[in-house]
C-alpha cells in the first residue's frame, strides 16, 4: 500500500476544502449562541463523509477506519470541530457487527443518504458516570415492546438526532452471573417519542457541544428494534468503543496540527524588541516540544487504526493512542494560548475557542485517568485499582 494510500491523501484535501467553506467567524457566531453547525453537517453528509464507515451495499463508502480518522483530524486541524457529527461515525459500528439484517437495511440506506441522522449515544448516567454496569435505566419487556424508564446525561446531539442507540438494564443487577450481563442495546426513534414520554433538556456548557439530559418515562419501543441478544448490550458497546477512541484520539491530533500552526505563524509574525518573538528558545521550544508530542500521537492512532483494521484485540493500542493524543491536543493548546499571550484570550484569533474544546479530551469520552488505570491493569499486569 503506498503512502498517498495510508494518509489518504485525497480524503484529507478534500475535507480540507470544504472546511475552509467554514472559517473561524462561522464557528465563532454559533459559539456565542451556541448554535448547532446545521450548514456544515448538511456539507458533511453531502459530501458522504459521514458515511465512510457504511458499506457500498447500504449507500456507503465502505471505508476502513484510517478513512474515517483522517477525515475527522483534518476537520478539527482546520479548526472546525466534529463533534457535531463524529457519533454517527463510531455507533455505526455496533449496527454493523451486532445489529440484524432487517435493521440495517431499514436504518443504514436513509442514514447514508441524510435522510435519518444517527447521533445520539445514551449510555451515561447522573448517578453512576463511567461505572456502566451501575446504570439504573430500565426497559421491561411488555408484548412486543420495551418500556424504558430512566434519564441519560451527557447525550451530545439529541436535539438534532432522529435516531439514539440506547443502553438499558432488561435484567436486574441481582438476576445476572455476571456483571457484565444484563443489559441491552435498543435503537431508539426519537422523532416519535419526543414530548411524550421523553423529555430532553439543554445543559450549557463552556463549549458550544450540544449535549443533553434524558428523562423517559415509559418510553415504549419495539422489540424489533433491539440490537443483538437481551442482556448482552454491554458487550456490544464495549465492542464499538475501541473505535471511538482511535477517532477521537484523531480529532485531538487534529486541534494540535491547528494549534502547532497557528502558533508557528504568530511567532514568525509577531515582532517585539525588534525581532520576531519566535526566535527566543522560550517560545521556540514550547513549540518545538508541542510539534513532536503531536507527532508522536499521530504515529500511535495511526498504529491503533491499522490493527483495528485488521482484526484482533487492540483494547490497549485504542486507549493509549486516546491518552496520549488527549495529551498532545491540551499541551499544545495550553502553549498555544502562551505563545500569543493577551490575544491568545481574543476571541478573534479562535484560540480561545479551540482551547475550550480541546479540553474535553481530558474528560471524555472516557477520563485519562481511566485510562491510565487500564493499562496499569491490563497491559501492566497491576492489580485492579477500583
Amino acid at each position: 500500500m503506498s503512502k498517498q494510500e495510508i494518509d489518504h491523501a485525497d480524503i484529507r484535501e478534500g475535507v480540507r476544502a470544504l472546511c475552509a467553506k467554514f472559517p473561524g467567524e462561522y464557528w465563532r457566531a454559533l459559539d456565542r449562541e451556541r448554535t448547532y453547525p446545521r450548514d456544515f453537517v448538511a456539507a458533511l453528509t453531502e459530501a458522504g463523509y459521514l458515511a465512510a464507515l457504511i458499506p457500498e451495499e447500504y449507500g456507503g463508502s465502505g471505508l476502513p477506519i484510517s478513512a474515517a480518522a483522517a477525515i475527522l483530524e483534518e476537520i478539527h486541524a482546520s479548526g472546525c470541530n466534529g463533534a457535531a457529527c463524529h457519533a454517527q461515525m463510531y455507533i455505526m459500528g455496533t449496527i454493523l457487527r451486532h445489529g440484524g439484517d432487517a435493521q440495517k437495511k431499514r436504518y443504514l440506506p436513509k442514514i447514508a443518504s441524510g435522510e435519518l441522522r444517527l447521533q445520539a449515544f445514551g449510555v451515561t448516567e447522573p448517578t453512576s458516570g463511567t461505572d456502566t454496569l451501575a446504570l439504573r435505566t430500565t426497559a421491561r419487556r411488555e408484548g412486543d415492546h420495551y418500556v424504558v424508564n430512566g434519564q441519560k446525561i451527557w447525550t451530545s446531539r439529541a436535539e438534532h438526532s432522529d435516531l439514539m442507540l440506547l443502553l438499558a438494564r432488561t435484567t436486574p443487577r441481582e438476576g445476572v452471573k455476571k456483571r457484565t450481563e444484563g443489559l441491552s442495546v435498543f435503537l431508539v426513534d426519537m422523532r416519535l417519542a419526543q414530548g411524550t414520554s421523553m423529555t430532553i433538556t439543554p445543559i450549557r456548557t463552556m463549549m458550544n457541544h450540544a449535549t443533553t439530559q434524558i428523562f423517559f418515562d415509559d418510553l415504549r419501543v419495539p422489540a424489533e428494534n433491539m440490537i443483538g441478544v437481551e442482556g448482552q448490550g454491554f458487550r456490544y458497546i464495549l465492542s464499538g468503543m475501541n473505535a471511538e477512541r482511535i477517532l477521537i484520539a484523531a480529532e485531538a491530533v487534529g486541534d494540535a496540527k491547528w494549534f502547532v500552526d497557528k502558533a508557528t505563524r504568530y511567532a514568525k509574525e509577531r515582532v517585539l524588541f525588534g525581532r520576531p518573538i519566535g526566535q527566543n528558545q522560550g517560545v521556540q521550544f514550547p513549540i518545538a516540544r508541542a510539534y513532536a508530542q503531536m507527532r508522536a500521537a499521530e504515529l500511535m492512532v495511526r498504529d491503533a487504526a491499522q490493527k483495528f483494521e485488521a482484526g484482533g484485540e487492540i483494547g490497549p493500542e485504542a486507549n493509549m493512542a486516546k491518552l496520549i493524543a488527549g495529551d498532545a491536543a491540551w499541551f499544545a493548546a495550553d502553549m498555544c494560548v502562551q505563545t500569543h499571550g493577551g490575544f491568545g484570550f481574543a476571541e478573534e484569533y479562535d484560540v480561545e475557542r479551540k482551547f475550550r474544546e480541546t479540553r474535553l479530551f481530558q474528560v471524555a469520552p472516557i477520563s485519562t485517568n481511566m485510562i491510565l488505570s487500564y493499562v496499569a491493569e491490563h497491559v501492566l499486569g497491576l492489580p485492579r485499582s477500583y
